[in-house]
C-alpha cells in the first residue's frame, strides 16, 4: 500500500474508533449510575476498561498517522522531534477542531478517561482576570438567598393619644365642659351668723367636631394565597400604624398651639417648671429626639448629668423629676429642630373618640378582599394653662 492509501485507511479506522468512544462513555456513565451491587460494579469496570483500551488504540493510531504524514512530506525526523512551535500550532488547531465538533473530531488530541488533555504550556497565554469565569459570568447559575419575611423598619412610635383626656363621643359634634381652677377662698364668720355666698364654679366649654379619616386597599386572592407570610396581617398592621400616625399628628398639632417659650439654659427650664406652671398640674415632657439630646447633655453645678434613670418613664429617664416621652422630630417640626411640650397633657388636650374600626370583607367581583380602616375623632386644647410648647435653638458652630 502506498502512503496515501495507508493514511486514508488509518483515518477511516480512527473515525470509526472515535465514534465508538462517545457510545462507550455513555454506557460507562449509565452502568455507574445504576450500579448497586458487586456484579453491577464489575460490569461498569469492564466497560471502563474497554473504553481505556480503545483510547490507547486511538492514540497509537494517531501516532502512526503522524508518522505517515511526516513521511509523505519527505521529513526524516520523527514526529516527536518536530519543531516545537509548529507542533504547538498543530496541536492548538487539533484542540480547536475537537471543541468545534463537540468531541467528535479527536485527531491530534490526547483523550484520557474520556476527556481531552491540554498541555499546560498551551494555557500560559490565558489571562485569568479577563479569560477566566468570575461570579458575574456565572450569575445565571448562582442562587440568591431571598427572605420572604419583611422586617419592619424601626422608628420612634409613641401613641400620644394615651396621654390625653379621651372620652367617648356619641354625636358628631358637641361641647366638653372644663372646670377652671378657682382662686376663691372661704369667708371667716362669727358663730350663728348667716353663711356667706360660696363662689360659683367656673366652666369653660370646648367645642369639638368629629372628623372622619379612612382608607381602603384591595388585595387579590392570588397574592393572599401565594404569599409565604400572612399578607393580610402585614397590611392590617401597616394600616393600624397609619391610624396611630393620624392621631399622633392631630394631638401634636394641638400641643404646638400652646404658649410658646424658648429655653436656652437649664435655668430657663427650671423657671418654667417652678414658676410658670401651676403646682397643681401633673408634669411630663413630650420631647423630640433633638430636644431629648439637649436634655441628655445638661449637667448640674458639680458636673453630673441631670437625666436620672427611672423605671416608670417610657424613655427610662427623668429630668427634674418629670418623666420624658421621646417622639420623632417631625411630629413637632422638621428633622433637627428641638421642641417639647411640658405640662399636664391630660388637662391640656381632650380627645373626642367617636369610632375606630378595621374591617375586612370579601369582594367576589375582583376575586380578592378589601381591607378598610377608619377612625373618627377630634382633638382640641382644653386647659390652655396646663402646658407650654418649648423650643431650644442649638448654638451655631463657630466659624473656622
Amino acid at each position: 500500500m502506498t502512503l496515501d492509501e495507508k493514511i486514508k485507511a488509518l483515518k477511516a479506522k480512527l473515525e470509526g474508533q472515535r465514534s465508538k468512544v462517545t457510545a462507550l462513555q455513555t454506557e460507562v456513565r449509565s452502568l455507574a449510575e445504576k450500579a448497586e451491587n458487586e456484579a453491577d460494579f464489575t460490569a461498569a469496570k469492564a466497560k471502563r476498561s474497554e473504553l481505556d483500551n480503545l483510547n490507547k488504540e486511538i492514540r497509537m493510531n494517531e501516532e502512526n498517522l503522524d508518522l505517515y504524514k511526516e513521511a509523505l512530506r519527505g521529513k526524516t525526523k520523527p514526529a516527536a522531534k518536530r519543531n516545537k512551535v509548529e507542533a504547538n500550532k498543530e496541536q492548538r488547531h487539533a484542540i480547536n477542531e475537537y471543541i468545534r465538533s463537540k468531541g467528535k473530531i479527536t485527531e491530534g488530541v490526547e483523550i484520557r478517561d474520556g476527556e481531552a488533555v491540554i498541555p499546560g504550556e498551551m494555557l500560559r497565554d490565558i489571562t485569568p482576570t479577563t479569560d477566566g469565569i468570575s461570579s458575574p459570568d456565572a450569575k445565571p447559575v448562582i442562587p440568591v438567598a431571598i427572605s420572604y419575611t419583611p422586617q419592619r423598619e424601626l422608628q420612634t412610635s409613641v401613641d400620644l393619644k394615651q396621654f390625653t383626656n379621651v372620652f367617648a363621643a356619641t354625636t358628631a359634634s358637641g361641647q366638653y365642659p372644663i372646670l377652671k381652677n378657682t382662686t376663691a377662698t372661704l369667708t371667716s364668720v362669727a358663730e350663728l351668723e348667716k353663711n356667706p355666698a360660696l363662689a360659683k364654679p367656673e366652666f369653660a366649654n370646648v367645642d369639638w367636631k368629629i372628623q372622619t379619616y379612612r382608607g381602603a386597599i384591595p388585595l387579590s386572592q392570588e397574592s393572599i394565597d401565594d404569599a409565604v407570610v400572612d399578607l393580610v396581617g402585614i397590611v392590617g398592621e401597616n394600616a393600624n400604624q397609619q391610624k396611630q400616625n393620624t392621631t399622633n399628628g392631630a394631638v401634636a398639632t394641638v400641643m404646638k398651639g400652646f404658649t410658646a417659650k424658648s429655653v436656652n439654659t437649664l435655668d430657663d427650664l427650671k423657671h418654667i417648671n417652678n414658676v410658670d406652671l401651676d403646682p397643681a398640674y401633673e408634669r411630663v415632657i413630650v420631647a423630640t429626639q433633638s430636644f431629648y439630646n439637649w436634655l441628655d447633655t445638661l449637667k448640674d453645678g458639680n458636673g453630673r448629668y441631670l437625666l436620672q434613670d427611672s423605671i416608670v418613664s417610657p424613655s427610662g429617664k427623668t429630668v427634674l423629676n418629670m418623666p420624658i416621652f421621646v417622639i420623632a422630630d417631625t411630629l413637632f417640626g422638621v428633622a433637627g429642630e428641638a421642641h417639647a411640650f411640658i405640662g399636664d397633657v391630660k388637662r391640656a388636650v381632650i380627645f373626642a373618640n367617636r369610632s375606630d374600626v378595621t374591617v375586612r370583607w370579601v369582594d367576589s367581583e375582583i376575586y380578592g378582599q378589601y381591607l378598610q380602616v377608619a377612625t373618627r375623632f377630634d382633638a382640641k386644647p382644653a386647659d390652655k394653662k396646663a402646658g407650654f410648647f418649648l423650643t431650644y435653638t442649638y448654638a451655631a458652630a463657630p466659624k473656622a
